[in-house]
């Protein structure tokens, strides 16, 4: 996009985030219930946009301490999607970037009820309709991985 009087031009990128998908050894992992829009109530994994210059790995540690209270030990990459977040009225494109990850020994969830009004551990063989495509797509990208390279 270029603007017409001085030339300035645009580009309409997707912004990045970073997300881990916590397991725990019963092949299961953390879900939160999203408190605030969009997708206000659906099922979400604890991520979010980078900040500045932040990479998007640190970005998914940074939003598990943020959201869950917890550090956590990123694994295996488990790949990126292009997708779509609404916001003030505008859809973005977004770049989700997704880790495996476990919580750190002693690690206790402490919820973030700003982020998210409720956590759940949930099966990866039957996990709930969660808020955006590219966790879907990136829980069924999991399911085929072998041995899950969890850290």
């Amino acid at each position: 996009m270029e603007c017409a009087t001085c030339g300035y031009e645009v580009f309409l990128n997707p912004r990045p985030t970073g997300t881990a998908i916590i397991f725990d050894d019963a092949d299961r992992f953390v879900v939160i219930r999203r408190a605030r829009p969009p997708q206000v109530g659906w099922w979400d994994l604890p991520g979010g946009f980078c900040d500045g210059w932040e990479h998007p790995r640190d970005a998914a540690v940074r939003e598990a301490r943020e959201e869950l209270g917890v550090e956590v030990r990123l694994g295996a990459f488990v790949g990126m999607w292009i997708g779509t977040y609404e916001y003030q009225n505008e859809q973005l494109s977004v770049l989700d970037c997704f880790w495996l990850a476990r919580l750190a020994p002693g690690a206790t969830i402490t919820l973030d009820t700003s982020e998210g009004t409720e956590y759940a551990w949930v099966p990866l063989s039957d996990p709930p309709p969660l808020a955006f495509i590219t966790m879907e797509s990136a829980i069924r990208e999991v399911r085929r991985l072998p041995g899950r390279l969890v850290p």
